[in-house]
């Protein structure tokens, strides 16, 4: 078994580094006024999110007390984030697309905070 760890260890780092390649790419080739945008900033909350559930999939693979996403969080997120992209379509204002992304932005943020309390409530637990 001690040769996986530093195996899975090298993958969750070459996962974290594209991660943040994709990440450092939207902001490089993004311009400054985009970031004034509802959809750049649940894109970049998104990026995170993807992040925290990579790192959690490799977790869950190397211990046997599994931490578990907040799904239903999860998926109120991304109905939030497709309502604040498709605002022009179904008619809504600017403020209530900015209030959506909001939304979607922080339900994103508290299902990483809780995924990652999850992990150092383990990391203590174990010790």
């Amino acid at each position: 078994m001690p040769d996986s760890r530093p195996n899975s260890r090298r993958w969750t780092v070459i996962a974290s580094a594209l991660l943040c390649c994709g990440l450092a790419v939207v902001v490089l080739y993004t311009k400054r006024s985009a970031f004034s945008s509802p959809l750049a900033v649940v894109v970049v909350a998104a990026i995170g999110l993807a992040a925290v559930l990579l790192q959690l999939r490799y977790y869950n693979r190397e211990h046997g007390n599994p931490v578990r996403a907040p799904m239903w969080l999860n998926v109120v997120g991304v109905l939030f984030a497709l309502t604040a992209l498709l605002s022009d379509w179904l008619g809504l204002s600017w403020q209530m697309s900015q209030v959506m992304a909001l939304l979607a932005v922080g339900s994103f943020a508290i299902s990483g905070g809780l995924i990652l309390h999850g992990f150092r409530k383990h990391r203590i637990a174990s010790k």
